[in-house]
């Protein structure tokens, strides 16, 4: 592991244990399972949504990018950390828990999303004791 992506370990840490896979030639890093933020080519990006974009915009923050096959650029909703941030983990704190408080309501919004199961439809109790009682045979005067 490069000496950058160590130091991005150490700068999220106060949040809680740290993970990182490999992925789209960069780095993506989860706390608590929570995929929050990344490394693209020596810059590291957090996750935002719209209750957090705007601080980062405050503080100059751009965000991650990408071109598609087709030569499209892909706008994110990840933003470069201020340089500051990057010299301390007490500096990176209030970002990194952005960028977290992020992750989590994005993940709290798609189980909402999910589509609920409705579970098998059960006899009641009366229903499987009637079921397991032969039915009366009526007579021919049609009584039972």
């Amino acid at each position: 592991m490069d000496a950058f992506t160590e130091l991005c370990i150490e700068l999220l840490s106060p949040l809680g244990p740290v993970r990182v896979r490999r992925m789209f030639g960069g780095q993506g890093f989860y706390v608590d399972g929570l995929f929050m933020a990344l490394i693209d080519h020596g810059q590291f990006f957090l996750k935002t949504d719209d209750t957090t974009r705007e601080r980062f915009i405050a503080a100059g923050c751009v965000p991650f990018s990408f071109e598609t096959k087709d030569g499209e650029r892909v706008m994110t909703g990840y933003y470069r950390a201020p340089e500051e941030a990057l010299e301390s983990p007490p500096l990176m704190l209030p970002w990194a828990r952005l960028g977290l408080e992020a992750a989590l309501r994005a993940a709290n919004a798609k189980v909402k999303k999910a589509p609920a199961k409705r579970p098998a439809a059960s006899k009641s109790a009366a229903q499987k004791s009637a079921a397991k009682k032969p039915a009366a045979k009526k007579t021919a005067a049609g009584r039972g």
